[in-house]
């Protein structure tokens, strides 16, 4: 894992709002997982960034419950209606082209486990030394 990538992930970690996005390409193939910071503003950017590419995106929490789901590139199941209104108003002007899509904070999964494996490894480190 480079710098910018432990970086990223610790810019998602400091929004203390984190969960696992799902992506279907429309192509087909093997989905592909991420971890994301999952605050309105960026759920917009990830779902307008993938408007065209995406099948089906799925976003869950980080205990698997889901905060969204989209068909086609809209979405189509949000359980939580105020969260709901929060991302459209941002992703509305992004799919209409009336607005760009900002930075999305987001990481592949498998670069998100390395992460946390090697912060396991550190914290049990520290352990050991102090015995």
């Amino acid at each position: 894992m480079d710098q910018k990538e432990k970086q990223m992930v610790e810019r998602i970690m400091d929004t203390e709002a984190i969960g696992y996005a799902y992506l279907y390409p429309a192509a087909g193939g093997q989905r592909k997982e991420y971890l994301i910071s999952t605050t309105p503003e960026n759920l917009a950017n990830f779902v307008g960034g993938h408007f065209m590419d995406a099948r089906q995106m799925i976003v869950t929490d980080m205990l698997d419950r889901l905060i969204l789901d989209t068909a086609g590139g809209f979405l189509n199941r949000c359980p939580n209606q105020n969260l709901c209104r929060e991302i459209l108003k941002s992703l509305a002007p992004i799919q209409m082209g009336e607005a760009e899509q900002g930075e999305i904070l987001v990481v592949d999964r498998d670069t998100a486990d390395e992460y946390f494996m090697e912060e396991d490894q550190a914290v049990t480190m520290a352990e050991l030394s102090m015995q």
